[in-house]
């Protein structure tokens, strides 16, 4: 099969490097050889997040998506305590139905997908309830937004919560500093902008954090955080058996990223969106949201009124080239491109020569015959049909 260029947010085109390491030796998860591998892999994960008192910090690994992360996360922290929940996206309120599952004082503070968190409502909210602990996301997926993780930070502090941050797709993106945004654990997956395979996901942490979590109730058997850090901490193992062909590959994609350097590997994948970015708007596309709030390795653009998004990702994937469409409220009227994993700037150009090609594919002077390509979109009408035609972009024009 002709390989599929992956211009999405996950999951990625790996190195050549990383799919030779995934078919390493085979070694038993409860002896030596895997002890080596998971504190390589915890080094080197700490080093990503360049935590300057790194003694402080553990990472525990965790074989399942980031969803997995993050339920071991809300699960495991909240207890008792009342925990707040932004959201201004799909992950949001996926953090929401996963805490209302675990934690019967879960709170909402909601915002509409595609939003900026408004600051001053949050402060009041937390200056108006009792808030234990505030939990976010940092790149929210299903608009490319990114969040203001140091800004929510101080604001958890000053009023006395813990904050913990879904980090799954900005990791490796963008600068996550810990100490400095005063968040306690965040949850991270192989598979986005750290260019590894999907399946494996970790938690970082404040050791201290950690250690609170002794005493708290078990909700979840598998994904009871304190039991990763545990057996991390004495045995240098995971609790239960893991992916350990994904260990390998994670080790090497995350030795790619340090050989490189970090800031070279943030400036790379910037430079990268920076090329998809201009390219598009030169094509006349428009974006959902202002490109000061994007995240650095997705670009979420509106369709043209005339254009099908299904038809136009099959015709885009007749070129291996594959991408998202919109979700929930944004379903039909955007799609999403990504720019991790093993992307060339070549890669890039062919993308946008095939988007240039296919838009004028769905050229309305090329179109006949159609009686519809959305109803909830634009009602086209035969195209000999001429005065009907021309109300109809008279309608989309003003729409």
């Amino acid at each position: 099969m002709e390989k599929l260029l992956l211009f999405t947010p996950g999951p990625v085109n790996v190195a050549e490097n990383v799919k030779a390491a995934i078919s390493k030796e085979d070694i038993c998860h409860r002896e030596a050889e895997f002890d080596v591998l998971l504190q390589s892999v915890e080094n080197k994960l700490l080093q990503l997040f360049e935590i300057k008192t790194i003694s402080d910090y553990r990472a525990v690994v965790i074989t399942g998506s980031g969803t997995a992360a993050n339920e071991s996360m809300l699960s495991s922290i909240v207890g008792d305590k009342n925990i707040l929940i932004l959201s201004n996206g799909e992950f949001g309120e996926r953090l929401h139905k996963i805490s209302k599952i675990h934690n019967k004082n879960t709170f909402l503070l909601d915002f509409a997908w595609g939003e900026t968190l408004n600051l001053e409502k949050v402060e009041a909210y937390l200056q108006e309830h009792d808030i234990d602990i505030v939990a976010m996301v940092h790149h929210e997926t299903s608009s490319g937004m990114l969040n203001p993780l140091e800004k929510i930070g101080a604001l958890s502090k000053e009023n006395g919560a813990m904050l913990i941050v879904d980090c799954v797709s900005s990791t490796g993106a963008e600068v996550i500093n810990m100490e400095k945004c005063h968040i306690s654990f965040c949850s991270n997956s192989s598979s986005k902008a750290v260019c590894s395979y999907p399946g494996l996901s970790f938690v970082v942490g404040r050791i201290d954090e950690f250690e609170k979590l002794k005493d708290m109730p078990v909700k979840s058997t598998y994904l009871n955080l304190y039991n990763f850090y545990h057996f991390i901490k004495i045995y240098s193992q995971t609790p239960n058996t893991p992916a350990v062909p994904l260990l390998f590959a994670l080790e090497q994609t995350l030795i790619n990223i340090l050989d490189k350097g970090i800031s070279n590997h943030h400036a790379s994948l910037r430079d990268k969106a920076n090329t998809l970015r201009q390219g598009m708007l030169k094509l006349g596309l428009k974006f959902l949201i202002d490109e000061k709030d994007m995240c650095c390795v997705l670009t979420t653009v509106k369709i043209p009124l005339h254009i099908d998004v299904t038809s136009f990702r099959q015709k885009l994937r007749e070129k291996s080239i594959i991408i998202y469409e919109g979700k929930g409220c944004f379903k039909d009227k955007v799609f999403q491109v990504g720019n991790i994993g093993e992307l060339s700037f070549d890669d890039i150009q062919f993308f946008l020569k095939s988007l240039e090609k296919v838009l004028r594919s769905f050229d309305p002077v090329n179109i006949k015959n159609i009686t519809h390509i959305n109803a909830s979109r634009l009602i086209f009408t035969p195209a000999n049909d001429e005065e009907s035609k021309r109300k109809n972009f008279a309608a989309q024009d003003k729409a």
